[in-house]
């Protein structure tokens, strides 16, 4: 009998171990997503060219082409020119927000130098009122890219969560217990 309780005495801090391992297993698996998830974003950064290479529609400005909520897919190669016509995600200097708008003039500088002039498809008047004060084009180094495809309203989660933060947290809060409560 001193023998069984010096052995399991003996192997108490592996018993210990063996509770806390599924544990630790869920918090590595957790890990490793969002590990996964960084890694899928700088493939398609380096691929795209793009800082951002997906963006969603916040507003109605672009209806009937893009609507509210929509995924864009953007690349922004140099090689390719930027022509009147094409819906282009842009920055201003002074807002956080990036724009998704169609160039509406284009004009040509010196070298490999453009400038544009954007206005939103639902919108009356051209984006000067949106640029940053005195601005009246964009330069290359104002965009964000090219819009290349969308997913039609699939971004709406994104602007859910941005509009209501505790449906953020509860959904964080929920994937976190469902990786670490799987028995996988």
């Amino acid at each position: 009998m001193h023998y069984l309780k010096q052995t399991t005495h003996d192997y108490s801090p592996l018993l210990t171990l063996l509770h806390k391992r599924p544990f630790i297993q869920h918090f590595f698996n957790l890990g490793m997503v969002v590990c996964s998830a960084l890694m899928i974003w700088r493939g398609l950064m380096a691929v795209t060219d793009s800082e951002s290479p997906i963006v969603v529609v916040l507003s109605g400005s672009m209806e009937p082409g893009f609507s509210r909520g929509d995924l864009l897919l953007l690349t922004l190669y140099d090689s390719e020119p930027y022509k009147v016509g094409d819906v282009i995600v842009f920055k201003v200097e002074g807002r956080e927000i990036p724009i998704v708008h169609r160039i509406l003039r284009r004009h040509s500088g010196v070298g490999n130098d453009f400038f544009l002039l954007t206005k939103g498809d639902n919108n009356q008047v051209d984006d000067r009122g949106l640029y940053s004060q005195g601005q009246q084009w964009l330069e290359r180094r104002h965009l964000m890219g090219r819009a290349k495809g969308f997913l039609p309203y699939v971004g709406m989660v994104t602007i859910i969560m941005n509009d209501y933060p505790y449906v953020k947290f509860l959904l964080i809060g929920f994937l976190g217990l469902m990786v670490l409560t799987n028995k996988e």
